[in-house]
């Protein structure tokens, strides 16, 4: 899986950068295809802002979350793409499923 981390408006320092990186390891171990992911971190106003995007097989999975605090938008960012690639895999077996009960 190949991360890249890029900042707008904010300094991505080594300890956002492991931490976004810890936060990515625990959703792989939920879906293990995954090729690239884009993570931009923004700062606008007083909100703090983050968006990431994961290329998988068959598409793409955007989530975007904002905080007042950086490290509390990283975990909402990773429990939405977590939701989302659950619900992803859960409808690829079901697909598989139906498909080998015809």
């Amino acid at each position: 899986m190949q991360v890249n981390i890029s900042g707008q408006h904010v300094e991505v320092t080594q300890p956002l950068r492991d931490y976004v990186l810890e936060k990515l390891a625990r959703v792989e171990s939920h879906f293990d295809k995954i090729t690239n992911v884009q993570v931009i971190m923004k700062v606008e106003k007083l909100q703090q802002k983050v968006e990431a995007t994961l290329q998988i097989p068959g598409g793409e999975v955007v989530a975007n979350a904002e905080h007042e605090d950086m490290y509390a938008a990283i975990d909402a960012l990773a429990d939405k793409l977590d939701r989302q690639l659950k619900k992803h895999k859960e409808k690829q077996q079901s697909l598989l499923q139906g498909a080998a009960a015809r």
